[in-house]
């Protein structure tokens, strides 16, 4: 096993990708530089950006809003997640989320990373001009059948309009 090596990554450094669930994946850590421990990526989204319900079979999930405001419904129970708040959601529990502000920037990290991140990074490309905030369901939904370990999408999203505004 290769040794781990401290690394440094400032803001805006580290590699840029647009997912095809929507958002902007700025990769702080990959689960190669963590002896697959972990990942780390901070996430850009815009008003309304939603999760479908999902879960993760194998890895804990930690979602910590730098800046905006989302919505979590997790094992059923939906609370608000303001800047500075977190959420975190043990591996099997089916969860989803909404951004509710005009925007927001998350971190998002997964434990263990070698689990969920092909998930993430198979959902995304380098990220352009062109591509930076694209939807693309049907990407999403055939990498989550290709990752079974990394996520199970359980159905739509369990927000509507009228509850979030």
């Amino acid at each position: 096993m290769t040794a781990l090596k401290p690394i440094v990554r400032n803001a805006g450094e580290g590699d840029k990708r647009s997912f095809a669930g929507g958002g902007l994946h700025l990769w702080k850590l990959l689960a190669e530089d963590t002896g697959g421990a972990l990942f780390l990526f901070e996430d850009t989204m815009a008003r309304d950006k939603t999760t479908p319900l999902h879960l993760h079979p194998e890895a804990h999930e930690l979602t910590y809003v730098i800046d905006g405001e989302i919505e979590v419904e997790a094992d059923g129970v939906r609370q608000r997640v303001r800047t500075g708040g977190l959420s975190f959601v043990p591996k099997g529990i089916p969860h989803a989320f909404i951004v509710v502000s005009a925007e927001a920037r998350l971190i998002g990290l997964q434990t263990p990373g070698a689990v969920g991140q092909p998930f993430y990074r198979g959902a995304s490309d380098p990220a352009t001009a062109d591509n930076a905030d694209t939807l693309d369901l049907a990407r999403l939904q055939a990498t989550a059948a290709d990752n079974p370990r990394a996520i199970t999408i359980l159905g739509p999203p369990p927000f509507s309009s009228a509850s979030t505004h």
